[in-house]
């Protein structure tokens, strides 16, 4: 009979512990549940930068090399992209830059989201580096703050007339 009685024990022991385990494993399954909505939630807070970054853009539309002008004087023009709604379109100040210097940038006529301005190439150079930055206000919840793109940097070569 005890050999019974202590089976009964085993059995309760057993049953006692799987029980236990099973609250466990349920306890680290929610655990892990919330750990993974944590992450969820932190990677989708830090991919929002590059999501919104990935909407604007700027492109060169100017060719890579001019004919050398009596006047020094050389056209560029850039395109404005932006799926953003919250960019204020009339706030717009795009400039060239050249170095320090700043050049202001003016529509093209007839055609939306193109800027266009004429910058100096010294006659003893025969290329320049520019880019282009456009500063904007953007709408925010109960007012506006500023911002601004930067395109990369470009090269303008100049030949002279043969």
């Amino acid at each position: 009979m005890r050999n019974g009685s202590n089976a009964n024990v085993n059995n309760t022991a057993n049953l006692s512990l799987c029980a236990t385990l099973k609250t466990a494993c349920v306890v680290k399954r929610i655990v892990l549940m919330l750990i993974a909505i944590k992450m969820k939630k932190i990677l989708s807070l830090l991919l929002l930068p590059l999501l919104l970054a990935g909407c604007t853009s700027i492109t060169n539309l100017t060719p890579s090399q001019y004919t050398r002008e009596p006047s020094g004087m050389y056209r560029v023009e850039a395109a404005w992209q932006s799926r953003r709604s919250t960019i204020n379109p009339t706030s717009f100040q795009p400039v060239v830059v050249i170095g320090f210097d700043t050049y202001p940038m003016r529509p093209v006529p007839v055609v939306q989201d193109r800027w266009e301005a004429l910058i100096p190439v010294p006659p003893d150079k025969d290329s320049i580096l520019y880019r282009y930055k456009f500063d904007y206000e953007v709408y925010a919840v109960s007012r506006t703050h500023a911002d601004s793109l930067m395109s990369p940097e470009y090269t303008l070569k100049i030949r002279d007339k043969k």
